[in-house]
């Protein structure tokens, strides 16, 4: 089996040759071209090829579109400053004014960073349809609120004018259909959906405000005929409840996650991926400790899983150890 194959047969429920691995690369994937975080960003065509080549070279089944959460921030009209070293950085263009009219209206195919990503979709499935599964990615509603708002400002937002606070997320989410979308149709098979933020507020405010958003946003893009991952970093325990009724199709889950606590909170037609910690397990750990926390998280997990760290691989991580990581793990009925 291909890469692809065995990622959408995980997803279909069938048996496979080998775990899918789907570790998440960006700065790491730009520095192991020989390139930097700076170009990676702006620049499909250097994301394309790195994610190419570490694929190739680690044992990977998915390339991914992913680079930074600002793709649509600057559609709505940020200003964006590329750094080589680190992800890029962005200004909020409601920081000081909360009013919406302020905003530019992105357009995933004008915009320019917005576009620049729907071409490295479409550059995969020009070169590898059918190889590899292809990762497109969005910022979920409460994500990209709290880019253009400032995170602080959000947050309190959320406590203190929740009428605003959901119509700049229903606004996002609008944004988010229409971005996700277009990766579809240029070759995107899945959606990632990030929504780090959420991890932040509390159950209730999860439920009741941000929830029912992703839960659009994830029906969308499998109507459109993808598959939808959902990416909250951090710790997602009290939000479970929640994330169960999304009907996502793949879980990222942090390190500070229990992978068991998942499983019975979303049962077992949702791959799992993660949880292994970057730093400690990944950058810093040995190839047999990665290997025996491979083995470990799927014994945890059961099926279905996929093999990922908990969050994005650091820059600085042996290449020997990613290729631990990487390794062919049979599948297990």
């Amino acid at each position: 089996m291909n890469g692809y194959e065995r990622y959408v047969g995980i997803l279909k429920g069938e048996p496979v040759d080998f775990l899918p691995r789907i570790p998440i690369l960006m700065q790491f994937a730009a520095e192991y071209i020989g390139s930097d975080y700076a170009a990676f960003a702006s620049d499909y065509q250097v994301l394309v090829e790195a994610n190419r080549k570490c694929a190739l070279d680690f044992g990977i089944d998915q390339l991914s579109c992913i680079s930074d959460p600002y793709r649509e921030t600057q559609g709505f009209g940020s200003t964006i400053e590329y750094v080589t070293d680190g992800p890029p950085r962005s200004t909020h263009p409601l920081e000081e004014n909360k009013d919406l009219s302020l905003l530019q209206k992105p357009n995933p195919m004008v915009s320019e960073r917005m576009r620049d990503r729907v071409n490295a979709a479409a550059t995969y499935k020009e070169k590898y349809h059918g190889e590899y599964s292809i990762l497109g990615w969005v910022e979920g509603p409460a994500a990209e609120a709290a880019d253009l708002r400032n995170v602080m400002m959000f947050l309190m937002d959320l406590m203190d004018d929740q009428t605003y606070a959901c119509e700049l997320m229903d606004l996002s989410l609008e944004v988010g259909i229409a971005f996700a979308k277009a990766q579809i149709a240029a070759g995107a098979d899945t959606i990632g959906i990030g929504d780090a933020i959420a991890s932040q507020v509390d159950p209730h405010t999860y439920e009741t405000l941000i929830q029912p958003r992703e839960k659009k946003l994830v029906k969308a893009v499998q109507d459109a005929g993808a598959y939808a991952k959902l990416h909250i970093c951090g710790n997602i325990t009290h939000l479970l409840p929640g994330i169960a009724d999304l009907n996502v199709d793949v879980i990222d889950v942090d390190h500070m996650v229990d992978l068991a606590t998942v499983r019975k909170a979303v049962g077992d037609k949702v791959a799992l991926a993660g949880n292994m910690d970057p730093v400690c397990i990944v950058k810093d750990g040995t190839p047999d400790s990665i290997r025996k926390a491979v083995q470990d998280a799927y014994a945890t997990a059961g099926n279905a899983y996929m093999i990922n760290a908990g969050c994005e691989i650091p820059a600085g991580t042996p290449a020997q150890n990613l290729k631990a990581l990487c390794e062919l793990v049979p599948f297990s009925q």
